[in-house]
C-alpha cells in the first residue's frame, strides 16, 4: 500500500473532522451528517481503484487454467 494513500485519507479524515466540529458547533447537525457521509463517500471513491486492483488479483489467483 502506498504511504501516499494513506495521507490522502488522512487529510480527508482531518479535513471532515473539522468541519463537522465547526457546524457541530453552530448548531448545524444535520450538515455535519453530511458531511461525515460526504467525506466517507469521497475516501470509497479514492479506494475504488484500489480495490478494483485487489479483486483482479484474487481473480488472477483462482482462475481455472
Amino acid at each position: 500500500m502506498e504511504v501516499e494513500l494513506i495521507f490522502k485519507i488522512a487529510a480527508v479524515g482531518i479535513l471532515v473532522a473539522a468541519v463537522n466540529m465547526i457546524l457541530s458547533k453552530l448548531g448545524r447537525e444535520e450538515y455535519a451528517t453530511l458531511t461525515t457521509l460526504a467525506g466517507v463517500i469521497i475516501v470509497l471513491l479514492v479506494l475504488l481503484s484500489e480495490i478494483s486492483a485487489l479483486f483482479s488479483t484474487i481473480h488472477s489467483v483462482f482462475e481455472l487454467q
